[in-house]
């Protein structure tokens, strides 16, 4: 895609660790559907829970470069481990950029719960980053809801590598939820934007492991209507009577695995390159999938 000098033309930039971002991808496509985008899904780093916070940092600012060279208007961290990380650096770096950050959706939680009682599904390195334990605080006691912490271990990368609906992925499944369920939580938040991907998986644990419905928070949907916000507050939304909106991909590892990914996750045949970010950000456009 040859992108247009009008800066009202060029292309939102959304990145995850993998393929996880495309539950919020999803979103802004149903909520901005004239708005060109590009995904980045950093595959070959994945899953950035266990790495260190200064590696995923320098991945974060080296992803936010690669989408500014591609003409990128706004910048959608769609990665609670990278946003918790990085999304304050993302901001110093680049002050005038629209950036949207993934976050728990704690609030909704603590308003949907009828008894108090919230779980929370997250990376380890979420649930242990000060800004994410400052807004649990904040939450609980303004609402007096009680937040239960689970790290899903490998949850990520199960989601990201392995097969869908597979015996492991709900035995991982049941294992982190059905202690939640056991203190009596009837409400979960998805804090990882893998973990919607597989929300008929979870549903199905839940209907064998509670004894009363359990709700989903899921923050793809807020994450799109604060990027439209931001557009339009910083006049950058793109208008209709123009082409058809494009989406590109690209990927640090298997550019095959990212187009089955579009497919199989959003219907859609999306093309695909292969890329090396950072070091080698000079010569960024790799194979044409």
């Amino acid at each position: 895609m040859i992108l247009s000098n009008d800066h009202h033309d060029a292309p939102v930039g959304i990145f995850d660790s993998g393929v996880g971002g495309l539950s919020v991808l999803r979103h802004i496509q149903a909520q901005l559907p004239n708005e060109h985008l590009l995904y980045f899904a950093d595959s070959a780093f994945a899953p950035y829970g266990d790495k260190p916070e200064h590696v995923v940092v320098q991945r974060v600012l080296d992803i936010a470069a690669f989408l500014a060279s591609r003409g990128a208007k706004a910048l959608v961290v769609a990665c609670n481990t990278a946003t918790v990380a990085a999304v304050r650096v993302l901001r110093e770096r680049y002050p005038a950029m629209p950036i949207v950050g993934v976050e728990p959706g704690l609030k909704p939680a603590a308003a949907s719960t009828r008894n108090g009682t919230v779980g929370v599904l997250a990376t380890e390195r979420t649930l242990r980053g000060e800004k994410f334990l400052l807004l649990r605080d904040q939450v609980a006691a303004a609402t007096g809801a009680r937040f239960l912490l689970q790290a899903c271990v490998g949850l990520a990368d199960q989601i990201e590598f392995g097969e869908p609906g597979a015996p492991a992925l709900d035995a991982m499944l049941e294992r982190y939820i059905a202690p939640l369920l056991a203190e009596g939580a009837d409400t979960l938040v998805l804090g990882c934007t893998h973990y919607p991907l597989v929300q008929a998986s979870i549903e199905r644990v839940l209907r064998q492991h509670a004894a009363r419905e359990v709700v989903l928070i899921d923050t793809g949907e807020a994450v799109a209507r604060q990027l439209a916000r931001l557009l339009e507050a910083a006049n950058l939304l793109r208008g209709t009577g123009h082409e058809p909106a494009h989406l590109e991909g690209f990927t640090s590892a298997s550019g095959t695995a990212l187009t089955a990914a579009f497919a199989s996750l959003l219907g859609q045949q999306v093309p695909v390159r292969e890329v090396a970010v950072g070091a080698t950000l000079s010569n960024p456009l790799g194979t044409h999938i």
